[in-house]
């Protein structure tokens, strides 16, 4: 925790929560203080999708959603905001026209604002940007354990023989020697594929699968029991693609699936990660020009507060 007592979020008694600058959860921005213990950083970018585009505008929609958050998460028991400094370092902009060289630069932007302490909770954009974000962590903390949320598998080799789209981030992550393949989980995942090859290729890769029919049949502790056992005390990175929620909860996204999980499910399997050594966070894939009454947005918004509050309880001694 930083010396100086944190600065919080403005008070929404005394300051409308529609009125002001639209910070994530109407945090100090990171020029606004000292240091920061956590911070959340958009990156507006899309041009990895394969299908729907929109993403790049998520970062902006779950800022406005986060307005109606408040500092105190009675789930975990926790008060995030006072707990760490909390801010909000705004956007990281990569080039749109050039997957390689925005790849590039937010590996070397992440690098920067984890340089000293500071933790990221990362809110794209598409999952493209998972890639460089664990390039950063794994620098600095050696292959992380991840756990990826999503629809879909996101180990497919190429696209129009492309090798870094929003499909393919976590199969050169693997073969980058980035992540620790003994603690390497997809949850969430369902729907059609190009066949069962891709099951195949992504066991190879180490990938163990929990899909979202496993968290109906096996319920949440199960689930979350499951997990834990597999990450152990390393160093975690977690990976949310807002389209593991089923479209009745999520229609804001590039690539829905029909049959995920709830959001209530989603916010309880992260707050049952409580006292795992989590390293860093990304919540991707909100498209709001597909979304209906923020109802995406809003979800986003509560996942990116239960990575911050996790990451404001720490590690477990």
């Amino acid at each position: 925790m930083s010396e100086q007592r944190p600065v919080g979020p403005l008070d929404s008694s005394q300051i409308p929560r529609f009125a002001g600058f639209a910070t994530f959860a109407r945090l100090p921005r990171i020029d606004e203080v000292p240091s920061a213990d956590v911070a959340v950083v958009g990156v507006p970018f899309d041009s990895g999708v394969s299908y729907r585009p929109g993403a790049r505008f998520g970062p902006s929609a779950l800022r406005e959603a986060s307005r109606l958050l408040r500092p105190y998460h009675p789930g975990l028991d926790v008060s995030p905001f006072a707990e760490k400094q909390v801010v909000d370092a705004g956007d990281i902009a990569v080039n749109p026209f050039h997957i390689g060289e925005a790849i590039e630069k937010l590996q070397q932007e992440a690098e920067a604002l984890t340089a000293g302490e500071t933790k990221l909770v990362t809110v794209g954009g598409d999952h493209t940007i998972a890639l460089p974000l664990l390039r950063a962590a794994a620098k600095k903390h050696g292959p992380v354990a991840l756990l990826h949320f999503d629809a879909h598998l996101d180990t497919w080799d190429t696209y129009f023989g492309e090798p870094y789209t929003h499909g393919t981030p976590f199969r050169r992550a693997v073969e980058e020697g980035i992540l620790d393949t003994s603690a390497v989980s997809h949850v969430g995942t369902r729907g059609p594929l190009y066949g069962k090859r891709d099951l195949e290729e992504d066991r190879r890769l180490g990938f163990g699968i929990v899909t979202s029919g496993d968290v109906l049949r096996r319920g949440i502790d199960e689930t979350v029991d499951a997990l834990r056992q597999r990450i152990g005390d390393r160093p975690l990175y977690v990976s949310v693609d807002i389209d593991v929620l089923d479209p009745a909860h999520a229609p804001g996204t590039g690539t829905p699936e029909a049959g995920g999980m709830t959001s209530r499910e989603l916010l309880e399997i992260l707050r049952g990660l409580r006292g795992l050594n989590l390293v860093g966070a990304d919540v991707v894939e909100l498209a709001p020009a597909y979304d209906h009454a923020e109802i995406t947005a809003v979800a986003a918004s509560h996942v990116a507060y239960d990575l911050v509050s996790l990451l404001a309880l720490g590690r477990s001694a």
